[in-house]
């Protein structure tokens, strides 16, 4: 009579991995699809998705331990200059004129940065391949959302959107999860696949409103095509020139008035911009060293304190808000966590550069970093591409012929 098999499973077990992959399905594929339509959406999905990895640590201990999570992250360069910018972020809720703004600002942020931390600390140890899997289908998805949208010429779709800039913050996010998603099929040697993503998205926003999408597209294909045919120069220069524009960011009008002027015309709006850009740094050049405070940049506009003109840029407000330690501080962050991003596994680092030179320069292009949904997106990027990461743990089957023979001791 033979023997009735029996299956010990753990319920908890089951549990955490129900939650996470709803956590991955709700973080790669909902969110992606609905910011098309809803700015909200990033905002409110990403913490129920990140608090869902959370219960499901909890349940099954999966992921690395706690203090050697904080460990990691206490002795990054990076993390230490990012604290003394948000320290000096607080500092400056002193003398900015506008501390009740300022200080929400500064309480979202932290929020932000406390959420990404958690769920970098929730994720596993060990990421299964079906949940990342998750995330070219939900990039797709939503790039062929986007075409359809894009390509829709009827009032009613573009009616039924909650504004005008809904579809063009979808089409940053999708700009920005391209990339991890195709270091993704290319870590599983599906290059075809990873190539056909990219296009996709490639065509959803040439057709989608607002240039910045596909400019900062762009500029992380570039990152990506020289991290893959030198990887270390293309670190190099990624890292290089982020920080370097960041802590420079003053000389650029400078620079940058006299050559487009010609090109463009000394009416054209790039060149007012830059000439109000060198009109700040010239009568103010004390306020260089403390800025002017958290949220002036913004809130100055509206009250005359600024130029209606001034450039809408992380290059112009970072300096005019926060000065020259709070930029010198971004400039490290840029330098110190680009160069380590994704050295583990050399496979992914040209999409972690091109990642980080479509996220720097969507900012640089005035996307509007001062809102949550931008800062909620990279918290999203950030965890995708750390459980991408998490992914790269296959081992390699011995052959056949290197197998001891079935009659051997």
């Amino acid at each position: 009579m033979p023997r009735a098999t029996t299956h010990t499973t753990d319920p908890a077990v089951d549990a955490a991995a129900l939650l996470r992959r709803l956590a991955f399905f709700g973080l790669t594929v909902v969110i992606p699809v609905t910011a098309l339509v809803s700015r909200r959406s990033v905002v409110i999905l990403a913490p129920i998705g990140i608090a869902l990895l959370i219960v499901a640590a909890f349940l099954d201990g999966a992921q690395r331990p706690l203090a050697a999570g904080l460990a990691r992250l206490g002795g990054a360069r990076a993390i230490l200059a990012g604290v003394l910018l948000l320290g000096w972020c607080a500092l400056s809720l002193v003398w900015t004129p506008f501390p009740g703004p300022a200080s929400e600002r500064l309480l979202n942020l932290a929020a932000t940065v406390g959420l990404t931390v958690a769920g970098y600390l929730a994720l596993p140890d060990r990421m299964r391949s079906a949940n990342l899997y998750l995330l070219p289908l939900g990039v797709g998805a939503a790039a062929i959302g986007a075409i359809l949208l894009g390509l829709s010429s009827g009032t009613a779709v573009r009616s039924a959107l909650e504004d005008d800039g809904a579809l063009e913050r979808g089409a940053m996010l999708l700009a920005l999860l391209v990339w991890p998603a195709a270091a993704w099929l290319r870590s599983r040697r599906r290059d075809m696949q990873a190539l056909g993503l990219a296009l996709a998205v490639a065509v959803a926003l040439v057709i989608s409103p607002g240039p910045v999408p596909l400019l900062a597209l762009a500029v992380g294909a570039a990152a990506f095509a020289l991290a893959t045919w030198r990887q270390g120069l293309g670190v190099r220069v990624t890292a290089g020139v982020a920080a370097g524009l960041v802590a420079l960011a003053p000389l650029l009008p400078f620079l940058l008035r006299p050559l487009l002027t010609p090109v463009l015309g000394p009416l054209h709006p790039t060149i007012l911009s830059l000439k109000a850009w060198q009109r700040v740094v010239t009568t103010e050049p004390l306020r260089l060293i403390t800025g002017h405070g958290l949220e002036t940049a913004l809130r100055g506009k509206v009250i005359g304190m600024l130029p209606i003109n001034a450039p809408a840029s992380l290059l112009f407000e970072i300096w005019y808000e926060l000065g020259i330690v709070g930029a010198f501080a971004a400039a490290f962050v840029l330098w110190n966590g680009i160069r380590h991003s994704g050295r583990e596994h050399p496979v992914l680092t040209p999409g972690a550069m091109a990642t980080a030179a479509t996220a720097f320069a969507s900012a640089c292009l005035g996307i509007g970093t001062t809102a949550s949904w931008w800062f909620t997106s990279v918290t999203v990027v950030v965890l995708v591409f750390i459980a991408v990461e998490r992914g790269q743990f296959r081992t390699s089957r011995p052959k056949a012929s290197a197998l001891p023979p079935r009659g051997a001791a």
